[in-house]
């Protein structure tokens, strides 16, 4: 029914800003009915009528498929905080992974809501057919999540042997929590799969501590002190991309970032150690790595492991989700561990992951908030036929289902963080109007973002030296440029090559604006050829193509792989100074960025800075001032930016770059922003009560909207 959606006191939703697309629209309509409901008939339109409207609104959706009502309705119940009936809910496990994602939150809202008994009986009666495959791993799993004992250990143990390897992974975990489990644990791995065989041996180790099998993962786990007896351990998650890897697959500068924020908050009076959550690169495990590594003074990293090869994005995650949320509750359980706080940054399926196993820990939840996918839909997705069941649809349906994760994580967290500068406060309440909703009792903070200090080392020389003369070899080669072409202005990018990035739109605009012809080009980002994503590899041969027509420009640009963060911002502070090559300038020609860690990087270094006129840059950079901003959006646009800044007199250039330089050293350092979430942390723990340990849902209550 239609709630009144303001607080007493506060007139905030009165006066609410004006929500710039359809999505934003239905999102508003659910948690303020009274406002109007948007119209269209593409699929963008329908899914989100489906999952945001209500009576006859829903029912007009008539062109979808029986799983997309589905999905929009467990996500209304979980949105509701509306218990289902279990026996119903059940029968959802059978769907595909949006589907299961939406059960397990409705599943964990009506078990927390007291239905435990029959939540149990439902999955005994599921379980007890036929049932096998990704349908019995996800009733297995939803039980195991609860700790409900739906089988004995003796009825599950032919699921341990199944030939289907996700019932098979899930029948161990299950196992390794029910009475008798030790009694009909296999004695070896079904595979030669090194992940099963330390899955094996971290579900003997849970089922008989001690026992001979668990003694593998015993070893993976050493080295991880006592827990201090004073100060806060804290948790950080980063579960897209790897650490210490900027540029490479999926990894950005997330992973700086949070290297270097962990070790300054280690070294902060309220935080005594950190512990930074990633996933397990899959070679870690064939080389029997340990899982427990550290990386700094009272900082640790928990490497998660997660089955099958490859980088996991947001489309993976949903595969993952109960496996990463076993995995982490082992590691954040160990003696050393046991985190007083467990903070979440990315809206995808391991972040859920990573707060179920908050709540089975007993930690504090804290997530940072943006609107990301939220203000980018209805450009992105516009016009998507209503029967597609294309790619593009696909990547509709991924992104709606990213909004519902960041609604589940802001209605798990005990803390919401959000980040001055990166988007205003009318830009998140317009994507997220459930912050106005709960604001008499949502605990937020606003942390500045900043960038690690760049430490010099004896051989930067060295490294700089080689490092320009790699550029100015050869130009014949991918990876150089003519060296008669050194004293040209040089247009550097650095990130990693993803559509979202648009270094082949920058490329394009170069090319189009004919700036090939007085100016170089640098990009730096991507895996190692070899090791490439399909993702990345996409990138360059559309790069590729582009050039294949202006074969004079192929002497010009150089494209290298990505390299150490500490490489980087050595050649950026080489570059900067313009006595080696002509004036630099770096370009961000992504279609937004949420905060662009390496154009802050760019600008600490001394270079002028030119970023996306959309999302977080204009948030610190003032156009003309201390950088420029840049319209993405189109080539055109975009070529004819580049052309006025490649013409501006290095003594413009040269302002706008130290403006810039001191921009950054007042405004974003890593120990600032550590600072301010260790205080954050501290005064949450200090006036709540830590969570009883528990694997029966959240812990706290959800906002609730329209059933």
């Amino acid at each position: 029914m239609p709630r009144d959606t303001s607080a007493p006191g506060d007139d905030t939703t009165a006066a609410a800003p004006a929500v710039p697309d359809a999505v934003a629209r239905w999102r508003r309509h659910w948690w303020a009915p009274a406002s109007p409901a948007p119209g269209g008939d593409d699929l963008l339109s329908l899914l989100a009528r489906a999952e945001y409207g209500y009576g006859a609104e829903r029912r007009g959706a008539h062109a979808l498929a029986p799983e997309d009502h589905r999905t929009a309705q467990l996500r209304r119940a979980a949105r509701a905080d509306a218990p289902r009936d279990p026996f119903a809910l059940v029968t959802a496990a059978r769907g595909g992974p949006m589907l299961r994602s939406a059960l397990a939150e409705a599943w964990a809202v009506t078990v927390t809501a007291g239905h435990r008994d029959r939540a149990g009986a439902a999955l005994r009666s599921r379980l007890l057919l036929p049932v096998t495959g990704t349908e019995a791993a996800c009733l297995l799993d939803l039980a195991e999540a609860h700790g409900l004992l739906p089988l004995t250990a003796a009825e599950c143990a032919p699921r341990a042997r199944s030939g289907d390897r996700w019932e098979r992974h899930a029948a161990l975990r299950y196992l390794s929590g029910v009475p008798g489990g030790r009694d009909v644990l296999p004695g070896r791995p079904f595979t030669s799969d090194p992940y099963e065989s330390l899955l094996l041996s971290a579900a003997w180790d849970r089922a008989q501590p001690g026992a001979l099998p668990g003694t593998g993962f015993r070893r993976t786990v050493r080295g991880l002190p006592a827990r201090p007896a004073t100060g806060l351990v804290v948790a950080q998650s980063m579960t897209t991309g790897r650490l210490g890897e900027p540029g490479v697959g999926l990894s950005g500068g997330t992973g700086v970032l949070l290297a270097g924020v962990g070790d300054a908050m280690a070294a902060t009076r309220e935080v005594a150690r950190v512990l930074t959550v990633v996933l397990a690169d899959p070679s870690r495990l064939r080389r029997g790595r340990p899982l427990v590594e550290r990386i700094g003074s009272g900082h640790w990293a928990l490497h998660v492991p997660v089955p099958g090869d490859g980088q996991v994005d947001p489309a993976a995650a949903l595969y993952l989700r109960p496996a990463v949320a076993w995995w982490t509750a082992r590691l954040l359980g160990l003696p050393g561990a046991a985190p007083d706080v467990v903070h979440a940054r990315f809206a995808d399926d391991c972040s859920l992951a990573v707060a179920d196993a908050a709540r089975r820990c007993g930690s504090r939840f804290v997530f940072t908030v943006a609107p990301d996918p939220h203000r980018t839909m209805a450009e992105r997705h516009r016009g998507v036929p209503r029967t597609s069941r294309s790619e593009p649809a696909a990547a509709l349906r991924l992104d709606l289902h990213r909004i519902f994760v960041g609604d589940r994580l802001v209605a798990r967290s005990d803390l919401l963080v959000t980040i001055p500068g990166r988007t205003g406060a009318d830009d998140l309440s317009a994507h997220f109007p459930q912050l106005g909703t709960a604001a008499r009792t949502r605990r937020t903070a606003s942390a500045p973002e900043g960038i690690p200090a760049f430490a010099p080392r004896a051989d930067d020389e060295q490294v700089a030296v080689a490092l320009v003369d790699r550029l100015f070899r050869d130009g014949a080669r991918p990876d150089g440029v003519d060296t008669a072409a050194r004293g040209l202005r040089l247009i550097l990018n650095v990130g990693r090559l993803h559509p979202v990035k648009q270094q082949d739109r920058l490329v394009e605009a170069w090319l189009e604006a004919g700036l090939h012809r007085s100016t170089t080009m640098l990009l730096i980002g991507g895996s190692a050829t070899g090791t490439a994503t399909p993702v990345e590899e996409e990138m360059r041969a559309r790069i590729a193509k582009l050039l294949s027509g202006h074969p004079e420009a192929r002497r010009r640009i150089a494209l290298w792989p990505a390299l150490p963060n500490h490489e980087v911002r050595v050649l950026e502070r080489a570059l900067a100074s313009g006595d080696r090559t002509g004036r630099v300038l770096y370009v961000c020609p992504s279609a937004k960025e949420e905060f662009g860690l390496a154009v802050l990087e760019a600008m600490d270094s001394g270079l002028p800075v030119a970023g996306p006129q959309r999302g977080g840059v204009p948030h610190y950079v003032r156009d003309g001032v201390n950088g420029f901003l840049l319209a993405t959006d189109s080539v055109p646009a975009l070529a004819q930016r580049l052309t006025e800044l490649v013409g501006l007199p290095d003594d413009a250039l040269a302002r706008v770059a130290e403006a810039g330089r001191r921009s950054v050293a007042s405004r974003f350092s890593a120990p600032a922003m550590a600072q301010s979430l260790a205080t954050a942390y501290h005064r949450l723990v200090a006036s709540t009560a830590p969570r009883r340990r528990s694997s029966r849902g959240p812990a706290r209550p959800v906002v609730r909207g329209n059933g």
